[in-house]
């Protein structure tokens, strides 16, 4: 895709969420799909690749959330991947520093390629499990904002994110469409770790009948010592 479809497509469904993006903004978008694209034929970091669909389902869904965070903020994004929605929202975003923790080497040596590539200011990547990370004091409790675009359950996301954020800040969880019984199960667990659900929005992706909702969890106390637990336990045996 030449860059003047590319800027064509993204600038009209971003306009839909009521965000303008500028010259600059729209260059750094699609030098990272060209990367994204390069690096996938070597690593697995997607299998959505064709332009439209990494515009669309990457890009666009990933600055859904940029209403949710506060000017200036630090934010960490928690099973990171190839960079989503952390690097989108950088791009869109230049007043919040984000940190992308990923546990695989390759794709951080992917996001570091892309970090650099586009010039971005304000943004670091960690090689770490979640859980690991989780209990380093130098990560635990110190940001404003932890979000994931992770598959995994409500209940296990929350063990894994619910440590980074300060008190009184949030976590963002964007997740598919039809949660009713997922939230109910998770209520438990996000207690446990000092959480509260704060709100639940569902939202449309632009153009298309494809749903997304947004669990958004408020930290009104701090996490109890315990968690997270070590690795790999979480998912096995989630808190219920």
């Amino acid at each position: 895709m030449e860059i003047e479809e590319f800027e064509n497509q993204l600038k009209l469904k971003a306009k839909e969420l009521e965000i303008e993006l500028n010259n600059k903004q729209i260059k750094q978008f699609y030098k990272y799909m060209l990367l994204l694209i390069e690096w996938n034929e070597k690593i697995n970091l997607t299998a959505i690749v064709k332009p439209e669909d990494i515009i669309l389902k990457h890009f666009i869904d990933s600055i859904t959330i940029s209403k949710y965070i506060k000017q200036g903020k630090t934010l960490i994004d928690v099973g990171s991947g190839a960079g989503f929605p952390g690097i989108p929202l950088k791009i869109i975003r230049e007043d919040i520093k984000v940190t992308l923790l990923d546990s695989l080497n390759k794709r951080v040596n992917f996001l570091n390629q892309v970090i650099e590539e586009l010039e971005l200011e304000d943004i670091d990547t960690i090689h770490s499990r979640a859980e690991d990370a989780g209990t380093n004091k130098s990560y635990r409790g110190k940001f404003d904002v932890a979000t994931s675009r992770a598959v995994a359950n409500l209940s296990v996301l929350s063990e894994y994110m619910i440590p980074f954020v300060k008190v009184k800040g949030k976590v963002i969880n964007m997740k598919a469409s039809k949660l009713d019984l997922e939230i109910e199960e998770s209520k438990k667990s996000i207690s446990v770790l000092g959480g509260e659900i704060q709100e639940i929005n569902e939202i449309i992706l632009p153009g298309t009948k494809i749903k997304r909702t947004i669990v958004i969890i408020n930290k009104r106390e701090t996490t109890p010592s315990m968690y997270p637990r070590k690795a790999g336990i979480p998912s096995k045996e989630p808190i219920s």
